[in-house]
């Protein structure tokens, strides 16, 4: 995949460095936010999930009536129950959304650090060897810390992940459009001397 932009992007940055530049700043800033008041962040994630199941499970119940005659249309229709109740479940108490997204932050972290392990152990002799393993140490350490502070951890642990991507988004945004700027600058070129008359 070819990663280097192309002569319109380029161009694109170029010209809207700026847009995106407050861009950045105003997304960071977010982050920002969402650090200091994980718990709310936390909280309004879970009511955005909760109500994007219930429309979700809703729009799936409509399809399943309006299809006619389908084979799979009771498990069709028991999956948009499902997605409606968890999404009701989570609006009516939105604690028990985090708790449970907090549950599958840490059964990732056990996971990918056990894969990360078992694939380093398969990698006898080669190099990146000792990067993977010490990868997968970390993950199953984070993993074991927030177990050890578990149901606490819910409280802040969904929040402060969305605000550090937040705010690594928005860095990265003007860190591009500041880049941009530079090439903006570094094709000016001084207006040719105008000859002089005899």
């Amino acid at each position: 995949m070819d990663t280097v932009p192309t002569t319109t992007e380029t161009g694109e940055i170029q010209n809207g460095w700026r847009t995106l530049a407050l861009a950045g700043g105003l997304i960071a800033l977010a982050g920002v936010l969402a650090l200091v008041v994980p718990f709310a962040t936390g909280i309004a994630l879970t009511y955005i999930l909760g109500a994007a199941l219930v429309v979700g499970g809703l729009i799936h119940a409509g399809h399943v009536f309006t299809v006619g005659d389908w084979t799979g249309r009771l498990w069709q229709l028991a999956l948009a129950a499902i997605s409606v109740a968890a999404g009701v479940i989570l609006l009516a108490n939105p604690v028990i959304g985090l708790v449970s997204l907090t549950i599958l932050v840490i059964a990732y972290l056990i996971v990918d650090g056990a894969t990360e392990l078992w694939m380093s152990l398969r990698m006898a002799g080669e190099s990146g060897r000792g990067w993977i393993a010490a990868s997968g140490a970390v993950s199953l350490v984070l993993a074991a810390f927030l177990w050890s502070g578990f149901p606490v951890d819910a409280t802040w642990l969904i929040g402060a992940v969305v605000g550090v991507a937040l705010v690594m988004t928005g860095i990265s945004m003007v860190a591009v459009a500041y880049s941009g700027r530079d090439m903006d600058e570094d094709d000016v070129t001084p207006p040719a001397a105008e000859p002089r008359r005899a």
